[in-house]
């Protein structure tokens, strides 16, 4: 399977992650490829991915979508080291059916545990990455951040 093949098998099954975990409905604005360095301004989570394929995933937000967000899976806003909990276990979620969904085209692929990030972070380290814009209706905007490393 060709490295442009691969990508697009993640970033269609990346969208159909983010239909099934979230309980809104979502709409993804079309991909963009940046070479320059991320900047995070609030709060995130980073995932690596390793297997066909290596990089990271970034999910990057506010606390106040991720807060909603919470609210709208389980009944209640989370704040402080709760919504940072909760922030690492979404990437988790997200992150865990995307390989499900990989999986079933044959592309192997696997995750390490969520490194969450909060404040203000340059993320640097990759030629490239693809930027999928996401609005979740009645709860806010996330960025997805698909950072490949070169093969």
């Amino acid at each position: 399977m060709s490295t442009s093949i691969q990508v697009q098998t993640i970033l269609n099954s990346m969208i159909q992650s983010l239909k099934t975990v979230l309980p809104n409905d979502v709409h993804v604005s079309a991909p963009s490829i940046s070479k320059e360095p991320y900047e995070q301004s609030e709060i995130g989570v980073l995932i690596g991915m390793v297997g066909d394929l290596k990089g990271r995933i970034i999910i990057d937000s506010s606390p106040e979508t991720f807060s909603t967000i919470s609210e709208a899976m389980f009944g209640m806003k989370l704040e402080g080291e709760m919504l940072e909990s909760f922030t690492g276990e979404f990437g988790n979620m997200i992150a865990g059916n995307l390989c499900t969904y990989v999986a079933a085209q044959q592309l192997v692929l696997d995750i390490t545990p969520p490194t969450v990030m909060v404040g203000h972070t340059k993320l640097l380290g990759y030629n490239q990455a693809i930027i999928l814009p996401v609005d979740i209706d009645a709860i806010g905007k996330l960025t997805i951040l698909l950072a490949m490393d070169p093969s």
